[in-house]
């Protein structure tokens, strides 16, 4: 309770949570005091505690050492602590939206934030390559197991909807290139069209795109998922190495799925193209096979194949990466998720336009 006497005001007995309406009707008669003493003090918990911080102020609790030297050390500190629990930040005006230096400043913050997340990413790439260059020499170290585990959940599981899919494409790009072909004679052409896009293109960067949203999603969603239930902390605690245990069979079962998703998918893309020609164009498969045979030089293909081992890594790498960011929270895991996702597939866009500028200078 408090008690007012001539000199000054005195908290007296036991300020706890069964004693908080009596004393905050008392405290609110008050409404704000310069000094209490506290000598007569009871028990008290953070209920009383924050009944004397609002009658106190937090700035003078702060610095009850110096007007309470003989309370108790842990009632100073949990004094100390609602005060600083209870400090407000200061109030700062936003800034004006017509702005334009608060505007280049944002746009400053946001070119900083992808330079650092591209050399974490840079570093994380020398991080892997380095760890796979000394378990390459160590065979008893190789993750056989878990490696033809994520085969099967990269690769063998991904081969219906990346066959669908590009099976549809191929579809519909037989269509409007009969479509605009038709007006100039050229329908024949609908073939190389098909052909061409496809060994060089879209088989590629459709089975890439599709396991940018697949699996690179699941594999930040399972390290993150690691790493906020401590198991991360586990396997260093038993002195594994996360890197060789965790990323390099995700990365190199991406790298041997997709190459394999890609010839997949240029089949399906050309097949679709295919049946397109012999209903709509009244192109023979024998037809559009020889054309296949006879026309469309074998660099192609190569062009297309070469580029899917680059794109599995990367895919691969930023999914694992944006797993050890998460932090251990639901809504982290699910922000690096989907940051994963946006990632993979704008490297891999933006690496398939470079190669095909590359490859167009080159004559390929």
């Amino acid at each position: 309770m408090l008690v007012q006497d001539a000199h000054r005001l005195r908290a007296v007995g036991d300020w706890t949570l069964p004693h908080y309406a009596r004393l905050r009707e008392a405290v609110a008669k008050i409404h704000e005091a310069e000094s209490v003493d506290l000598q007569q003090l009871g028990e008290l918990d953070t209920s009383g505690a924050a009944l004397l911080v609002d009658l106190l102020g937090p700035e003078t609790v702060r610095d009850i050492g110096q007007w309470a030297p003989n309370l108790p050390t842990e009632r100073q500190a949990l004094l100390e602590a609602v005060a600083n629990a209870t400090r407000t930040p200061p109030f700062a005006p936003p800034s004006p939206r017509s702005n334009p230096l608060a505007a280049l400043a944002g746009l400053g913050q946001v070119v900083e934030q992808l330079a650092k997340q591209q050399l974490k990413l840079v570093a994380f790439i020398g991080l892997t390559l380095s760890t796979l260059l000394a378990t390459l020499v160590t065979p008893w170290r190789w993750r056989v197991t878990s490696l033809v585990a994520h085969v099967q959940q990269s690769g063998l599981n991904a081969i219906p909807i990346v066959a669908l899919l590009t099976f549809l494409v191929g579809a519909v790009v037989a269509f409007l290139g009969a479509t605009v072909l038709r007006d100039f004679g050229a329908t024949i052409y609908t073939v190389n069209l098909v052909t061409y896009s496809f060994l060089r293109e879209f088989g590629v960067l459709l089975a890439a795109i599709l396991l940018a949203g697949r699996t690179a999603s699941a594999f930040t969603a399972q390290i993150g998922s690691m790493k906020a239930n401590e198991e991360l902390d586990a396997l260093r605690a038993q002195g594994l190495n996360p890197i060789e245990l965790l990323v390099l069979p995700r990365v190199l079962a991406m790298m041997i799925s997709l190459p394999i998703l890609t010839l997949i998918g240029m089949l399906s893309g050309m097949l679709g193209g295919a049946l397109v020609c012999a209903f709509a164009l009244d192109i023979t498969p024998t037809q559009f096979l020889t054309i296949l045979q006879r026309d469309i030089p074998l660099r192609h293909f190569l062009v297309g194949m070469s580029k899917a081992p680059l794109f599995a890594f990367l895919v691969a790498v930023i999914g694992c990466l944006e797993g050890f960011k998460a932090s251990a929270s639901a809504q982290s895991v699910g922000e690096h998720t989907t940051s994963s996702v946006v990632q993979s597939i704008f490297m891999v866009i933006l690496l398939d336009a470079l190669a095909a500028l590359f490859f167009m200078e080159m004559g390929w």
